[in-house]
């Protein structure tokens, strides 16, 4: 077909911009289906590394900078992960010359990666799949161009599973490049029944090569009666993970340690090696009297710990009575700075940047909690993970990224002054994303609702000169055509203040597709986000941008209590979830109403976990408002939620109790959960309602969504349930979030009457 002339729209453009002005909502299905594939290629930035500097023999300068990626593949039914590289040429603070080396290559089994200090070598955890379908776990260490090792983890029987995962997950080189440090599941002794059938006894010399040693040097015999026992985990996306192990790779000899030392009730993560490599720092995780769920709650008990390595002798070297996470030592090898919050209260919340003087043992506040927006319009700092790399190359000052209001920022902290400084000042207005910064040279994510994720590099000035900072796109992405965003600030009427924190404001996202027909009302999606402690920024969202694509006005609603508008705002909303969160979703709604071309009668909300919460709320306080509903894994009733979910402590603290390990609520306090719960107002609702649950899912496990289910059937409302085997509570899985898609489009074609 002959290419079409610049400016002028192709057929399958054209007939798009007909179709859409005769009939503003995309409807057929398989044109829906094409959409999502389309936008769902789209490939998201998961990390990336600095190579060392080369100096070329025109004395020019250059790097390499390695990214990692991850696309969905729908035909593959899975997440592809691959690589791409690119090359700056630079002058030590600015850059000449920047772009891509070579195609992207498809990653097979990797877990972990990791450079050494030096660049020279690199180590790879990796996972594959033996003739019988078994999975098998692989150390690896790649000198250049070849594997100089290859350590098969499962075979040696030294460990269970390594981890791979954020929260206690690290493969850390020693500063000598001798060693290589990270995390797995601590051997379990072996079980058998009773009733096993025993074979022909051997030789003491055969049965201990074939069944392994103990500790002691004694033959470690199978545990009769305890097949069955429980070990508890550390629930939502860490299923399987109950008691890590610190353990140690002696390269040159290949022989793996278990660290000794570590208490035996704390559960170590996050580690990496203290100057000198005489031991391991780590964090530690107070797993008595019971472990909570850890993912996303980031305010369980925890410390940071050292542990010696040659008397195998552990140290407390932060306070023991709070939640500290993320720790991060200096280039310099001086200090450790670490985030810190307070235990138990919201899941997530406003967290405190410490610093520990290794040498003078001296633990100071870089920065503290901001109650409000302060005077240079800082927020204060929301994030669970400070990036791996985050120090200056002089190790004065501290980078991260952080939700303000609506937006994703990237600031620098100077830590013997505590200032902050806004970073993309001079930037455009989106998501930014430190994912690495080595000898200055930062490497950033940066997306907005209508454009997908691509990457920029850019040095950091000196201090007091950050606003000189320039950045330059790798590779930039292609915006999404016809999307419309903006960010509106809204305050709630007079008689919905909160008395204890008035005058806090709160914004939303309010997305709509470009060159509708004039006078045209769009029918409208909103969305409430989970937590409720998060938070939307103006970022690449797969669904909101498919949804708006099709035709929907989509508001994405960051009420009071959600992240990055100060602790007020975050300590605002327990005690009074159901009412004041409700009432900022609806009074959002009655505001755009009156500024945008929306159709009141073609409305429909979208939620999830807490955002289900507030969907269910919506319909049964508001029943004639929402004509459709989708609700993924909902909270609809606390008081039954409490005994089963993995976070008994976010029923109590949300509805204004404090929590306490070894207190059952008593009944006045199951009365308010009950009260606070949508299921209270199930008899009010009209709306359809589209429930989708995960199988897997831990955290609002799947009989809260069955029991409103069975209270809408009971009540007459019409419903439909999706079950979706695997998935936890993201429903994250490729082809249920792909059929998730597809279902809720379906649904609300039908009952907005499109």
């Amino acid at each position: 077909m002959a290419r079409a002339l610049q400016g002028v729209p192709s057929l399958q453009e054209w007939d798009v911009a007909t179709r859409q002005a005769v009939n503003p909502v995309l409807k057929n299905p398989e044109e829906i289906a094409a959409l999502y594939q389309e936008l769902s290629q789209f490939p998201s930035l998961s990390s990336a590394s600095v190579g060392p500097n080369v100096t070329t023999q025109y004395g020019g300068k250059y790097c390499s900078i390695y990214t990692e990626w991850s696309q969905r593949d729908l035909e593959r039914n899975e997440n592809v992960k691959f690589c791409r590289q690119y090359i700056v040429f630079h002058d030590n603070g600015s850059i000449v010359y920047s772009g891509a080396s070579g195609n992207s290559t498809e990653i097979k089994g990797e877990l972990l990666s990791r450079e050494s200090p030096s660049g020279a070598l690199k180590a790879v955890m990796r996972e594959s799949k033996n003739s019988k379908g078994e999975d098998k776990q692989f150390l690896e260490v790649w000198n250049k161009n070849r594997k100089v090792k290859s350590i098969n983890l499962t075979a040696l029987e030294k460990h269970g599973k390594v981890y791979e995962d954020d929260q206690f997950g690290c493969l850390e080189w020693s500063h000598s490049e001798t060693h290589l440090l990270y995390v797995a599941e601590r051997k379990r002794q072996k079980t058998e029944s009773f009733f096993q059938s025993k074979a022909p006894e051997l030789s003491s010399s055969i049965a201990d090569e074939e069944e392994g040693m103990g500790k002691s040097g004694k033959q470690d015999k199978a545990i009769k009666g305890d097949q069955f026992v429980l070990h508890e985990d550390w629930g939502e996306g860490l299923v399987n993970k109950s008691i890590p192990a610190l353990c140690v790779l002696d390269i040159e000899s290949s022989n793996i340690s278990v660290l000794e030392g570590v208490p035996d009730y704390i559960s170590p993560g996050q580690a990496f090696w203290s100057p000198g490599d005489t031991g391991v720092v780590f964090t530690g995780w107070w797993h008595e009297p019971y472990r909570l769920g850890l993912k996303y709650c980031p305010n369980r008990r925890s410390a940071l710990f050292y542990v010696d390595l040659t008397g195998g002798k552990c140290e407390l070297i932060s306070g023991d009575s709070s939640s500290v996470f993320s720790p991060r030592l200096s280039p310099d090898h001086c200090r450790i700075v670490y985030l810190h919050c307070d235990v138990f209260g919201p899941h997530q919340q406003c967290c405190r940047l410490l610093m520990y003087d290794w040498y003078t043992k001296a633990t100071s506040t870089v920065v503290d909690i901001v109650p409000r927006q302060n005077e240079e319009n800082f927020t204060g700092i929301y994030t669970a993970f400070l990036p791996l790399f985050c120090w200056s190359a002089d190790s004065q000052r501290i980078l991260f990224d952080s939700p303000q209001r609506s937006r994703q920022d990237l600031f620098a902290v100077d830590v013997l002054t505590g200032s902050v400084t806004l970073l993309t000042a001079g930037g455009p207005l989106g998501s930014w994303k430190l994912l690495t910064i080595n000898r200055d040279l930062m490497v950033v994510s940066f997306s907005t609702p209508s454009c997908p994720p691509s990457v920029k590099v850019g040095f950091l000035p000196s201090a007091g000169k950050e606003e000189e900072l320039i950045w330059v796109s790798l590779e930039d992405a292609t915006p999404i055509p016809d999307i419309i965003w903006e960010i509106q600030s809204l305050q709630p009427p007079p008689e919905q203040e909160n008395a204890q924190y008035p005058g806090l404001d709160f914004e939303c996202i309010f997305l709509k597709p470009k060159n509708m027909q004039e006078k045209t009302k769009l029918p409208l999606i909103v969305i409430p986000h989970g937590g409720p402690h998060s938070v939307f920024v103006v970022e690449w969202m797969l669904y909101s941008a498919a949804l708006c694509k099709m035709g929907f006005a989509v508001l994405l609603v960051n009420y009071r209590g959600s992240l990055g508008f100060g602790q007020d705002s975050v300590f605002s909303l327990p005690g009074k979830i159901g009412d004041q969160d409700v009432k900022d979703v609806q009074f959002s709604v009655e505001q755009m109403l009156k500024k945008e071309e929306l159709n009141p009668e073609q409305m429909a909300l979208i939620g999830g976990s807490h955002g289900g919460f507030l969907s269910c709320h919506l319909i049964g306080q508001y029943p004639t408002t929402y004509k459709a509903c989708v609700a993924r894994n909902p909270v609809v009733n606390l008081a039954s939620m409490n005994g089963i979910t993995d976070i008994p402590d976010w029923c109590s603290v949300e509805v204004g109790v404090s929590y306490c390990m070894d207190t059952l609520p008593v009944a006045s306090v199951w009365k308010q959960m009950l009260d606070k719960s949508p299921i209270k107002y199930v008899s009010q609702v009209k709306t359809p309602v589209l429930l989708m649950l995960g199988e897997e899912d831990r955290r609002v496990p799947n009989k809260q969504g069955i029991e409103y289910y069975r209270a809408l059937r009971a009540h007459g409302v019409p419903v439909r349930v999706l079950w979706y085997p695997g998935n936890n509570h993201a429903l994250s899985k490729v082809d249920a979030e792909a059929d998730s898609f597809m279902n809720i489009a379906l649904w609300l074609i039908k009952h907005l009457k499109l």
